[in-house]
């Protein structure tokens, strides 16, 4: 078929560059820069899909996303289901499918459900199919109620992906008043993000010719293009609708063709400072007999496809219309050649201004259209009088309508800002603001370019309502809805049957439950609502505008799910360090990454960390400690709220002192472990384990917010505020004297367990000595910025002391070969401190703290406990798995424990390990047994401590 309908000249087409594409099996050409709706419409193709319901002939109605008529299946590589045909850009190769109908929308077996029209009304599924069961109907009624079946198999190649943004302005929209807004933001240095739903930018600018300050109105949006595309501050976006409004003004934006070609989608999370919504309006259908009909079409679509796409929807072309916007319709169809055949005006009075625009037209005041002549095409509209004259049929291929426009306020209600209901434009208009946003342009009320666009020049806009027709002479039904078959009768049978409220005549009869969200149809359902009821409109008020604006494909909203791109992994200043000297990354929880070992090529994982424990015990060894939470805590009340948290005094500690404790919950277990210093009186600094550092912050906030609300005690994450590199090893305190610090280092001027500030290295620094590693050791905490540089200075000055960076692996060895408790392994969820021989950290002389009660009656019951030990193979070479179970005589019946850590001890040249086991404090000594799927290993019950039991080391 050739391309019959296709203006000789016009349009934003290459008609240097034809494209070739398939529809219902048959082959058809359009060009680069079509959609796939009006290339149909240029090759002739008038029917193109069955309706939802009554399965009737249908054809294109728009030419945006408030398309509600022609739904398409994508096929191939571009496999993708119910897309409007206006929203998809023709490309080579293009194959589609019509859905709903078979064999072919021309001749659809479903076509019969028309017969049967008036045993389906609005909720006759309420009423049917309950006898004798919904479960003999299901299948055939499901099979009938879907459209098109979701892709078989995803695409071949490309994937989806998922950003995050922060702007001052996030603009929706790129028509006339979202460039202006993009301008003035741009040129006042902000931040923008400018996101529009079509293929270019212009908006209604691109259908119609306007002109800015006597130039055509698209040399204008070429200019602002121009002018935004060279500010780095502002990022611009085509074919990217912001389909919804969150909290705190986060705003969700698909991305349909970015400019990587790998990328299919890309779905972008944009956090605003202020969002202008230039979003538009879109026209509102006419509701009159036979107005679902092809070649029925929204009037400024027919201008779209004569203006933009260069295509003649028909060659007789009526009008019917309540406002002004028709009437410059009229005139650019006539100027492209188009026979306009009459226009139908419901309003008695037409302004001048709009007749002005049509002199050589045939004008019919106070005439509503009555119903069309016509199966699968249009051939005659008839023309009624209200004031009871005999109606008369005017020939036309075409109807085109315009009900008038309503302000796309989707993303204004989604912010639950309030709408209100505008007289002179009847049409539901923004109002208070409850985020930091603003409507402007049409948007907004302000119908005209030159309301919008210094220099605009625009017919004015004017309207008198007309919510459906109703004279006697009226053939055929009246859809409000197109999509859903929903009717004007089926609205009068919902209030009929008691559904007055709005929102339940929308879940009644479905109307404005498509995947159009009935943006062509809403207001004319509130409107007869309104009318049948006798209320005024704005009584009855408005569904709830829902996102997404437009459908969403589920790969977009969920992006790329792999690797680190799901969960942001977090990181220090010396991660991409520990990369360069080839790292093995680990995570080491709350998605902070660390280095797991450091193997030199050629080394195995073993000998790697055989060689960093090593450096620790007989030299010097640095790790990054950057990602142990931290907290500081000020007010005259911390000193009692740490004695309540902490199973032991902290209150009696001075300045620059420190104490390891426990943290319980209020059943006695452990949640957290970690060291507390106090810095001056009223300020004290707190440390946690890397992955229970936020439990623990909503663990303090929840106490002090609900249980001790008039308690004086702020809390301040500084986890990222301080970074520290954490020099251990017997060459420790060596290395801190080359890097130069004004901090007196002598045991005795700067003993174990406390903290110094001072300068280290030329830096600004808070130095603790603790020990995770059992050996002499220095955490120098500095601003981030400093870290890496920092870093440097340390692997410099250790060199001579054989300093080596050390990894999370190693740290494990050295911490078992200590018996420090590991929150991951040791502490399973059953086991207190006195199983782990700890009880010298449970006070005796406070009276109270938080879980000392739970712990005492869960020892009252003199139960059997699991208690920790240390462990040796009998074989010396022979490794443990960890979580490997403990057996009486190597059994196969219930344990009596678990091993719950197993490495090679440097110091000691074998394996040690450490285990839960039954009544262990009193079984060291005895042999246990390990028992594995295929054999038994005893093992020397020990105390857990391997290394420096004393503490010598450490306190050196």
């Amino acid at each position: 078929m050739g391309l019959s309908s296709r203006l000789t000249t016009g349009g934003r087409i290459n008609r240097d560059r034809p494209l070739r594409f398939r529809f219902n099996g048959k082959d058809y050409q359009g060009f680069d820069g079509d959609t796939l709706a009006s290339a149909l419409m240029a090759n002739g193709v008038r029917v193109t899909a069955r309706s939802f319901k009554y399965h009737r002939p249908r054809g294109i109605v728009g030419h945006g996303p408030e398309e509600p008529a022609t739904l398409v299946q994508l096929e191939g590589e571009d496999a993708s289901s119910n897309c409007p045909a206006t929203t998809v850009l023709l490309r080579e190769g293009l194959s589609a499918r019509s859905v709903n109908c078979w064999p072919s929308p021309g001749f659809d077996l479903g076509g019969v459900a028309q017969v049967l029209a008036r045993f389906l009304p609005a909720g006759f599924y309420y009423k049917t199919f309950k006898w004798p069961g919904w479960h003999l109907f299901e299948p055939s009624i499901r099979k009938a109620a879907g459209l098109a079946p979701a892709p078989a198999q995803p695409p071949s190649s490309g994937h989806f992906e998922a950003r995050h943004a922060h702007a001052d302005v996030l603009i929706a929209g790129a028509g006339p008043a979202g460039l202006q807004a993009a301008l003035d933001a741009g040129r006042a240095g902000k931040r923008v993000f400018l996101a529009d739903e079509g293929s270019e930018a212009g908006g209604s600018l691109l259908n119609r010719n306007l002109t800015i300050g006597g130039r055509p109105a698209l040399d204008w949006v070429g200019d602002a293009v121009a002018e935004l595309r060279g500010m780095e501050s502002v990022t611009h976006l085509q074919n990217a609708t912001v389909w919804a409004y969150r909290e705190h003004n986060l705003l969700m934006v698909n991305e349909r063709s970015p400019e990587q070609g790998n990328i299919l989608e890309r779905s972008w999370r944009v956090r605003a400072g202020e969002v202008v919504i230039a979003t538009g309006a879109t026209e509102r259908a006419m509701v009159f007999g036979g107005n679902d009909r092809p070649g029925v079409m929204l009037a400024a679509s027919v201008q779209a496809y004569v203006n933009r796409w260069g295509v003649a929807p028909g060659k007789r072309v009526a009008l019917f219309t309540n406002n002004n916007s028709a009437y410059a319709v009229a005139a650019d169809l006539a100027a492209a050649g188009i026979i306009v055949t009459a226009i139908l005006d419901s309003r008695k009075h037409v302004p001048q201004a709009a007749l002005d625009l049509v002199p050589d037209l045939q004008v019919h005041p106070a005439t509503v259209a009555a119903g069309i002549f016509g199966h699968k095409r249009v051939r005659a509209v008839l023309a009624a009088p209200p004031s009871g004259d005999i109606p008369k049929w005017i020939r036309c291929d075409v109807l085109a309508h315009s009900g008038g426009w309503n302000p796309t306020v989707h993303l204004w209600s989604q912010s639950r800002s309030s709408l209100r209901y505008d007289e002179g434009l009847a049409a539901f208009l923004p109002d208070g603001a409850v985020q930091n946003c603003r409507a402007v342009g049409a948007a907004a009320g302000q119908m005209t370019l030159d309301r919008i666009v210094a220099g605009g020049a625009d017919l004015p806009y004017a309207i008198e309502p007309l919510w459906r027709v109703d004279v006697p002479v009226q053939r055929g039904r009246a859809f409000l809805d197109i999509q859903n078959d929903v009717s004007v009768s089926d609205v009068h049978l919902a209030l009929r049957e008691g559904y007055s409220n709005i929102e339940h005549v929308k879940r009644y009869t479905t109307g404005g439950m498509g995947l159009d969200q009935g943006k062509t149809s809403n207001i004319n359902i509130i409107g007869t609502v309104a009318m049948q009821q006798g209320e005024p409109i704005e009584q009855i008020g408005t569904t709830t505008f829902r996102s997404p604006y437009t459908p969403v494909s589920f790969g977009a909203i969920a992006g790329l799910r792999e690797d680190s791109v799901l969960f942001p992994y977090r990181h220090t200043p010396v991660t991409q360090w520990n990369k360069d000297n080839g790292a093995v990354m680990y995570e080491a929880g709350a998605r902070w990454q660390r280095p797991g070992y450091f193997p030199k090529p050629g080394e195995s994982l073993q000998e790697a960390v055989n060689r960093e424990c090593r450096a620790v015990r007989e030299a010097v060894g640095v790790y990054d400690g950057s990602p142990l939470g931290t907290f500081e805590l000020k007010g005259r009340d911390v000193p009692r709220f740490l004695d309540f948290i902490y199973s032991n005094v902290m209150s009696s500690l001075k300045p620059g002192d420190g104490r390891y404790g426990l943290m319980l919950t209020d059943d006695g277990l452990i949640l957290d472990d970690g060291v507390v210093f106090r810095l001056d009186d009223h300020r004290w600094l707190l440390s946690t384990s890397t992955g229970h550092a936020d439990a623990v912050n909503q663990h303090m906030e929840k106490l002090l917010q609900t249980e001790f609300a008039e308690w004086q005690v702020m809390i301040t994450t500084v986890t990222s505020q301080w970074n520290n590199a954490t020099i251990c090893g017997p060459h420790a305190r060596d290395v801190m004297q080359a890097l130069g610090t004004d901090i007196d280092l002598s045991p005795q001027s700067f003993p174990f367990m406390s903290i110094r500030d001072g300068m280290v290295a030329g830096f600004p620094a808070r130095v603790a000595r603790v020990s995770f590693t059992g050996e002499l050791s220095y955490e120098v905490n500095v601003a981030p910025r400093h870290l890496r540089t920092l870093w440097d200075k340390v692997m410099e000055a250790g060199a001579p002391f054989g300093i080596l960076p050390v990894g999370s692996e190693s740290s494990h060895v050295l911490r078992v070969e200590k018996g420090f408790l590991s929150m991951g392994h040791e502490v399973d969820g059953t086991v207190d401190a006195y199983d782990l021989g700890m009880g010298w950290v449970m006070s005796k002389t406070k009276p109270d703290y938080l879980g000392k009660r739970s712990v005492m009656l869960r020892r009252a019951g003199r139960a059997t406990r699991r208690e920790l030990v240390g462990i040796l193979p009998q074989d010396p070479n022979r490794q443990i798995p960890e979580g490997a179970p403990l057996t009486p005589a190597g059994r196969k019946e219930a344990t009596e424990g678990l091993v719950t850590a197993c490495v090679w001890s440097v110091v000691n040249q074998c394996w040690v390990g450490l285990a839960l086991l039954d009544n262990g404090h009193a079984r060291q000594g005895e042999t246990a047994y390990v028992r594995l799927q295929d054999e038994v290993i005893p093992v020397l019950v020990t105390k857990p401590v391997f290394h420096d039991p004393d503490g010598t080391r450490l306190r050196s």
